[in-house]
């Protein structure tokens, strides 16, 4: 056989291997596993799902709400929250207040913050039915557990997660009861949903009643799981007015505070071939793009992942409240993570 000839049948064999591995990928994408990035669910946490904005409504005063749809969006359940990307490219995060039942559909609501850092104010002028809103899939750090009881507190926007949750609960046939409070009733939205729940639902307008009487959760029975979500004052209150023992579960709009004195340490660059000095005043993120200014960053609280990057030596003072325990091991959240000891080794 010719040279020539040989090298047709090298390319033809070659094209047809290629065809072959296409269909065969086509015909299962979750084939050759150990290649993928996303796992089997098929949903990455870091991919981003376009939506369809396809209602936007005012469901109070300063409360946005947006129906997205999607034939990507994954399933969830009550006490999930997504990222979302704005059209400036910030990254903000949003409780799903919705049905899980309704496939392919998702609903969140955003309280308009005027001296916040701008995200609401953006998603307020900007979101319009019609427009496209890529999303992460959820995750969920506040699922509902199985129980026979709850108490459930919420305070202002801090009802989108809990929504889901007293539908969940009604269908399971559990005892419940809402605390519910808001600067004003113009201001609390969902109430009409709520209105149908009766007796168990206690509504707390401030201007009007001023703050909600936690003194339900001293006579709760055993076995009751306390759900709460809302402003910083309120969860803290919730803590301490709960009998010990009782289960508290909590939903925070902010990063949680960090415990102890933050120390200097120094990160080794792997990658770029740089170590730096971190202050103990200053975040390893605010110290990595001293050196590299292009280390992308988004919500600055440890909510968003945009920041995550591998770790690959040193323990890590993890302050983030979106990384699961499997994540915590060989990543971090510049924004709000520290070093545990003097030095960490990152992968840039």
């Amino acid at each position: 056989m010719s040279r020539a000839l040989k090298l047709a049948a090298v390319a033809g064999a070659a094209l047809l291997t290629r065809r072959a591995l296409r269909g065969r990928i086509a015909r299962s994408p979750l084939w050759p596993l150990p290649a993928l990035e996303t796992p089997i669910s098929g949903h990455s946490p870091r991919r981003w799902l376009p939506a369809l904005i396809v209602s936007r409504t005012e469901p109070a005063d300063g409360v946005l709400m947006l129906t997205l749809e999607s034939a990507e969006l994954p399933p969830w359940s009550p006490g999930a929250h997504v990222d979302v990307q704005l059209p400036s490219g910030l990254v903000r995060q949003y409780s799903l207040c919705g049905d899980p039942a309704d496939a392919g559909r998702y609903t969140i609501a955003i309280r308009l913050v005027e001296d916040g850092r701008g995200g609401s104010r953006e998603a307020h002028a900007q979101l319009l039915q019609g427009a496209e809103l890529p999303v992460r899939p959820p995750r969920n750090r506040f699922e509902l557990e199985p129980s026979s009881s709850y108490l459930f507190v919420a305070g202002g926007i801090g009802i989108t997660p809990i929504l889901p949750m007293l539908r969940a609960a009604t269908a399971a046939g559990a005892d419940w009861t809402l605390l519910y409070g808001g600067r004003s009733r113009a201001s609390m939205p969902f109430l009409a949903e709520l209105e149908s729940y009766g007796s168990r639902v206690t509504l707390t307008p401030q201007d009007e009643a001023g703050l909600p009487d936690l003194a339900a959760l001293a006579s709760a029975g055993p076995g009751t799981l306390v759900y709460c979500c809302g402003p910083a004052p309120l969860m803290e209150a919730v803590e301490a007015a709960a009998p010990p023992g009782t289960p508290v579960h909590l939903e925070r709009f902010t990063a949680t505070p960090a415990t102890g004195a933050s120390h200097p340490f120094t990160v080794e660059l792997h990658r770029s071939g740089r170590t730096i000095e971190v202050a103990a005043e200053e975040s390893t993120l605010a110290a990595v793009r001293r050196e590299l200014p292009d280390t992308p960053y988004s919500c600055g609280q440890g909510f968003c992942g945009t920041c995550q990057h591998r770790v690959l030596e040193g323990r890590v003072d993890h302050r983030d409240t979106l990384l699961t325990d499997q994540e915590r091991e060989g990543s971090m959240l510049l924004c709000v993570s520290r070093a545990k000891d003097d030095h960490l080794v990152l992968d840039l």
